[in-house]
């Protein structure tokens, strides 16, 4: 048999994208070509497919299938206080413009299994932010929201994030805000009160209710161009006036589209305010 060629590899993906659209309304059909042709083939070989074609078949005949193929295509790997030059800027240069508003709404996007939605709790708790602050946690991977929603997560890579909370500039200890059970690390409850998890597609879905801040990171280098355009815009239309966006140490706004719209906080943490 031919080995398969790049083209062909890509019109297979194409045509599994579509499939995914066409079949369960979930679009990533502007996801980064190259960052596709690494994953499918490993997601096709683990869930006992041969080639991409037979992937988009068995997702086609089976929503099983489908959810476990979501695992490859959202990408849910994240860490509490990941980067924490950027929650340390956070307190620094965000903080105290937050702390100018009667109640906050604070979108995170592409949250994952929720380990950056308690890392801003935790940093807005210590704040004295918390209490008036909606977090709005979002995502489209079913499985990755259920998870974050549970806030329990395995209680020794807990305790390897207190390194980088410290670093992030926390003010008390991380075992604060968890409690140990059967191997576990379970999230104060506390903490939950003020966090709304929701299902939500950045290629397709709307804007949420204006936000004094949005933070997006490590999603964008997923996209291609044209999908990043349309994101950011939709993160420019849910910002109020002066608010903030916060994205991954890789992104950059510079190419697109609402640059101008922004003045860069903090080059170092990739933080932007929204001008007047």
């Amino acid at each position: 048999m031919a080995a398969v060629t790049a083209v062909e590899v890509e019109l297979e993906i194409q045509l599994l994208l579509q499939a995914i659209y066409h079949r369960y309304q979930y679009d990533f059909r502007d996801y980064a070509m190259a960052s596709l042709k690494r994953r499918l083939p490993v997601a096709a070989q683990r869930l006992g497919c041969r080639t991409i074609s037979g992937l988009q078949e068995a997702v086609l005949h089976d929503r099983h299938t489908f959810t476990a193929l979501l695992q490859y295509l959202t990408v849910p790997v994240t860490d509490m206080f990941r980067d924490p030059l950027y929650f340390r800027a956070l307190r620094e240069s965000v903080v105290p413009v937050l702390r100018t508003y009667p109640s906050l709404r604070i979108w995170i996007a592409g949250c994952s299994s929720g380990e950056e939605v308690y890392s801003f709790a935790i940093l807005l708790r210590e704040e004295q932010l918390l209490e008036r602050t909606m977090i709005y946690a979002t995502d489209i991977n079913p499985e990755s929201l259920a998870k974050a929603e549970a806030g329990v997560y395995d209680v020794d890579r807990v305790r390897q994030f207190s390194g980088s909370y410290r670093q992030a500039g926390g003010t008390g200890s991380l075992s604060d805000y968890y409690h140990a059970a059967h191997g576990a690390a379970v999230i104060d409850k506390s903490l939950k009160k003020r966090i709304v998890f929701s299902d939500h597609s950045l290629t397709t879905d709307s804007v949420f209710a204006e936000m004094q801040m949005v933070s997006c990171r490590n999603v964008l280098i997923y996209f291609n161009r044209a999908l990043q355009n349309r994101v950011i815009s939709l993160f420019t239309e849910s910002l109020c006036r002066k608010g903030f966006l916060g994205i991954g140490p890789r992104e950059t706004l510079r190419f697109t589209t609402d640059a101008p719209r922004y003045i860069e906080v903090r080059r170092d943490a990739r933080i932007y305010q929204k001008l007047a």
